[in-house]
């Protein structure tokens, strides 16, 4: 078939073009002051990201949260929360590719599916440090533009107001079904 027939029409338009999703588990490890005694509460805040097309296959999400830990020490006498900046970098591989793109000038869409959460907040075995595990997870599209071949009917589509009738008309016995007295009686149950 030939895309030059005239039965059939270029359109160029803008589509997605790539398509992927990532979850990402991690650890982080972090150092407080003072050494902990017990984990009193951990959350993630603060919570920034963008993304690009980084190569055919891929699209990076670089990205930053805040963890907050408050923790006791002091064998449990006093508590204090500790914040630590985190900046990450995932890659998210495209599952879903066209590769009839037209040019490349590209818009990554980037959602959040799971935003960063605190799974796990535990003090490591030597007792200094706290780790943290946390997941997130994402969904990125690559918008591009591409052609999409329509074929064209010749005859056309006419849309003629005569082909369906309505009947509107309410019979005898829809007449007989309705009750004068709903609007009172829901009336008076609104004012009780």
């Amino acid at each position: 078939m030939s895309f030059l027939d005239k039965d059939y029409r270029e359109i160029i338009t803008k589509a997605v073009i790539g398509k992927g999703k990532k979850f990402t588990q991690a650890t982080h490890s972090i150092s407080p002051s003072h050494r902990p005694t017990s984990i009193l509460g951990c959350w993630v805040i603060n919570h920034l990201y963008n993304a690009k097309k980084k190569s055919e296959e891929t699209v990076e999400v670089h990205g930053s949260y805040d963890i907050n830990i408050w923790y006791s020490y002091n064998d449990n006498t006093k508590t204090e929360v500790v914040t630590e900046r985190v900046n990450y970098t995932d890659i998210i591989p495209l599952a879903v590719r066209d590769d009839n793109c037209l040019n490349d000038d590209f818009d990554v869409i980037c959602k959040v599916l799971q935003q960063p959460n605190c799974l796990e907040c535990r003090i490591s075995n030597q007792g200094h440090k706290v780790l943290v595990d946390i997941e997130r997870e994402f969904l990125v599209q690559v918008v591009g533009e591409t052609k999409v071949y329509v074929k064209v009917d010749p005859k056309g589509f006419k849309y003629d107001d005569d082909d369906e009738e309505w009947d509107f008309a309410v019979t005898e016995d829809e007449l007989n079904e309705i009750d004068p007295d709903f609007l009172e009686s829901s009336s008076s149950r609104s004012k009780d």
